[in-house]
């Protein structure tokens, strides 16, 4: 058995990093709904639902169809889902369409990747702050749709 200074000396080494291991946890507990959301992101590529996600709440999917069929279908879909086209320009690598519902600003980005290759990127503004992206997930869902790609 050790003498009681020992074991008081003993303690006292291991009771600093004991209480810094705890605080730690305690602020760490924290960064886990960072790490679930950012699992959140990455899990859309690797669920198979096709559809992954920027950070600032955008929508995306690359499709094997020139810009013109995807800008058909992504017309065609936004009109079964009632929702408007309010302006269309060409851009620099494609085509850009601006939409608006009641409470949402879409604004859906076709960029030529070759001439077989499109990529479409979509984001449902609501407010200043806040990105609804299911609508933008169901737009690329339902442009899938309208081209018979699964």
């Amino acid at each position: 058995m050790l003498p009681t200074t020992t074991c008081h000396m003993a303690y006292k080494k291991l009771r600093s990093p004991l209480v810094l291991l705890l605080w730690s946890l305690l602020f760490l507990s924290g960064c886990e709904s960072i790490a679930m959301t950012l699992f959140g992101i990455g899990a859309g590529v690797t669920t198979g639902t096709s559809v992954s996600y920027t950070l600032d709440g955008y929508a995306y999917r690359t499709f094997t169809a020139p810009l013109s069929e995807v800008e058909d279908a992504t017309r065609t879909a936004l009109n079964r889902m009632g929702i408007k086209v309010a302006a269309s320009a060409r851009t620099e690598q494609g085509k850009a369409l601006s939409a608006r519902t009641s409470d949402r600003d879409i604004e859906i980005e076709l960029e030529r990747v070759s001439p077989r290759t499109t990529r479409i990127r979509t984001v449902a503004k609501q407010g200043i702050f806040f990105k609804d992206r299911a609508t933008a997930t169901e737009i690329i869902y339902q442009t899938e749709r309208v081209l018979g790609v699964s």
